[in-house]
């Protein structure tokens, strides 16, 4: 089941319609072959669930259903905005203040009643669409709108997601920014990475780059020991200069949009490891909690530096280090 998907299953309860399939990119073909094998079953006619299906009732969920009665009981000018709307588009909630359920609407009260935000603006303006008959503000006016309110933490994770999953580009961000944005928006958009992968990759960015720590490779590590099996657990940044592997764990990967190819654009190949690369000397191994605590991460990342240093002989000048 793909992520837009799930967030269908989620607003009604564990099941879905094969309109809702439909509307998540499952052709008819797929869905009956789904169905026959049994990875899909009947609930009733035209309503579907997946096969042992385990539905955790988390917060993202709670608020979900929430979105969702809202926009069903809301009228047709109400649209899920802010963190409800990346909500619907399937996006990380990581760090986000959920309490609320987020609406902009034309008309009406501005203000928070009964667990619901609603923005007022008239017109609603650029960047809404209506899909699954869900009402909702685009992808790249969400990603502006939570980054214009929200810590930047959470709010640059959202944006590196959103870049991942192909959701927006920098072009759309921009775009959006000018109509919906302010200086904190345009602030966490600069910094935004489209190479992370996860919650957990896109906070190792950010704290790097706050502390004025290279940027590391878009090429993996050098393979030291082929014979070792790779980890699906394990994710790894590259620093060349500083012969250092980052390892992590790679927690709430984001998902990425399938396209179908495009013949006017080569495409792109799999990063593999620069043949001509240094071989690593350090490896600086970063648990999931340790995210959570910036100076113990930094320090442990320069610690290792300044060891591939001394067994190199080489030595880096760190401008962070040298700031007042």
């Amino acid at each position: 089941m793909n992520p837009q998907l799930a967030v269908m299953a989620a607003v009604r309860g564990g099941v879905f319609t094969r309109a809702d399939a439909r509307a998540c990119g499952y052709p008819d073909p797929e869905i009956d072959s789904l169905l026959e094998t049994g990875a899909w079953r009947r609930i009733r006619p035209g309503t579907y669930a997946a096969h042992r299906a385990l539905t955790l009732v988390t917060d993202e969920v709670l608020h979900l259903r929430k979105v969702y009665r809202v926009l069903r009981t809301g009228g047709s000018a109400v649209f899920a905005s802010h963190q409800s709307a990346a909500a619907l588009h399937a996006l990380p909630l990581w760090g986000l203040d959920l309490s609320r359920v987020h609406v902009t609407s034309p008309q009406g009260r501005g203000g928070c009643v009964g667990g619901v935000h609603r923005h007022i603006r008239d017109p609603v303006g650029p960047g809404i669409q209506i899909w699954n008959k869900l009402r909702m503000v685009s992808p790249a006016r969400a990603v502006v709108e939570v980054a214009s309110t929200s810590p930047a933490a959470p709010a640059g994770v959202l944006t590196d997601a959103a870049l991942y999953a192909g959701l927006v580009t920098n072009r759309s961000l921009k775009r959006a920014v000018s109509d919906h944005g302010n200086e904190r928006a345009v602030a966490t958009i600069s910094r935004a990475c489209a190479e992370s992968a996860s919650v957990a990759e896109s906070r190792l960015r950010q704290l790097l780059a706050e502390a004025g720590l290279p940027t590391p490779s878009t090429a993996p590590p050098p393979d030291v020991d082929p014979s070792e099996p790779t980890r699906p657990d394990i994710a790894a940044l590259w620093f060349p200069e500083e012969r250092t592997v980052v390892e992590f764990e790679p927690r709430f990967p984001f998902w990425c949009e399938e396209s179908e190819p495009d013949d006017e654009e080569p495409e792109a190949e799999a990063l593999h490891p620069d043949p001509a690369a240094p071989d690593p000397l350090e490896t600086c191994w970063i648990s999931w909690p340790e995210l959570s605590e910036p100076a113990v991460v930094i320090d442990r990342i320069r610690a290792s530096f300044a060891r591939a240093s001394r067994r190199t002989g080489v030595r880096h000048f760190d401008l962070a280090r040298a700031r007042p």
